[in-house]
């Protein structure tokens, strides 16, 4: 993924506070919502099939028992992160349809968004 997608996902994810006073942009939330949706995507293609095998190597004791911890929990863990992200988006939905009052809402003008459900659910 571009350097772009991950600083999108660390602002949702990381630096909430930088939003307590000024509150949320619904485009940058979208923007933000659909770098999550594309790596989970991605993740889900690319690393969980091979992921035990990327991380075999000779460790052992508390390292090993770690390591195995985080490879069997990964797939569950980016579940609820994808059901987490997707429950986030429809709320968003709601809210940018009840504050369009007649007008088109922001999200009907993001292409992108068109796959966001099966980025996240994994259809």
């Amino acid at each position: 993924m571009e350097k772009q997608a991950w600083d999108l996902i660390e602002v949702l994810t990381e630096k909430i506070e930088q939003y307590r006073y000024q509150g949320f942009h619904l485009d940058e939330l979208y923007r933000q919502i659909i770098a999550c949706g594309r790596f989970v995507s991605i993740t889900r293609r690319e690393l969980v099939p091979t992921l035990r095998a990327r991380l075999t190597g000779s460790g052992s004791g508390p390292d090993r028992v770690l390591r195995d911890m985080a490879v069997n929990n990964f797939s569950s863990n980016l579940q609820v992160f994808a059901d987490l992200v997707n429950e986030l988006y429809v709320c968003l939905v709601e809210l940018d349809k009840a504050a369009a009052k007649g007008r088109r809402p922001v999200y009907m003008g993001i292409i992108e968004l068109k796959d966001i459900g099966r980025m996240l659910v994994g259809g």
